[in-house]
């Protein structure tokens, strides 16, 4: 089992692929760990040494509760285990939705010299939109006070574009249907919450050196354009790609393949 001291916590990690340059691979409040490394991009890991991990409090990896959640800490365990890999200098960045993608950010920041790209998805940079707080406040109180599964309902019908919701339906909801791994673990939710409600790099972002794309998913309620255009246009160089179709989770045959070939466009221009 891949699990390593990590800034003071037990971090599970899976490698997948065994040549070309690294990718670390981090989404929002889950893993791609345990059977879940189906979901990435089709062809990554076939020229690419991927790295997923679960977050703290989650999977595997524990958590120091001690100290108070940030994505910076979040950002150092990254940085942390990519150095405990070896993988310290042509690290491509992967942000798939939500924290996973503020995460990359400040790893961009912290360590210029580690980091050769970076993709932003599904992201934000700072938390002043009224509208973006209220969901996570929104999450934070269906999950504490109705519940896990009644969360599941809530995050899934803002996540999913509702074709891909009304044909399966009775696939995503139910203990085995995404945010499970939060089934049980409200602390590791909460936590997750504070540190993205704290996130704000709007001012820091001109220092991001890495060449950057920045994804706009036009049908995306939680984390649309209002939030993804303003890191796109703080990166100095950064390039921009509007999804007009998409939601915030991408979904469906057709879409996985049109995203797996946006990704990997992106990473022969930046190879």
């Amino acid at each position: 089992m891949p699990i390593a001291r990590i800034n003071d916590h037990n971090m599970y990690y899976e490698v997948h692929g065994t040549t070309g340059e690294p990718v670390l691979l981090m989404g929002g409040w889950g893993t791609f760990c345990h059977g879940g490394e189906g979901h990435l991009p089709r062809g990554l890991s076939e020229n690419h040494r991927v790295v997923i991990i679960d977050y703290r409090g989650i999977g595997d990896s524990d958590d120091d509760l001690s100290k108070p959640s940030s994505i910076d800490m979040y950002a150092d365990d990254g940085i942390q285990l990519l150095e405990h890999l070896g993988f310290k200098s042509n690290a491509h960045l992967i942000g798939l939705v939500g924290m996973g993608a503020c995460i990359s950010q400040v790893i961009a920041l912290k360590r210029p010299d580690m980091v050769k790209s970076m993709m932003n998805m599904g992201a934000w940079c700072e938390t002043t939109d009224a509208f973006f707080h209220e969901q996570m406040e929104l999450f934070r109180v269906i999950h504490r006070d109705a519940g896990w599964a009644t969360f599941q309902r809530l995050v899934c019908v803002m996540s999913f574009r509702e074709d891909f919701y009304n044909a399966n339906q009775q696939k995503l909801l139910g203990p085995n249907g995404p945010w499970r791994e939060l089934n049980g673990r409200f602390g590791a939710h909460d936590r997750f919450l504070n540190a993205c409600l704290a996130h704000n790099v709007t001012a820091q972002l001109k220092n991001v050196t890495c060449k950057t794309l920045v994804v706009h998913s036009h049908l995306d309620i939680v984390t649309g354009p209002r939030l993804t255009k303003p890191i796109e246009h703080a990166i100095p160089g950064a390039k921009g790609i509007d999804l007009l179709d998409f939601a915030h989770v991408v979904a469906g045959k057709e879409q996985k393949i049109q995203f797996a070939k946006l990704v990997a466009d992106w990473m022969a221009s930046v190879a």
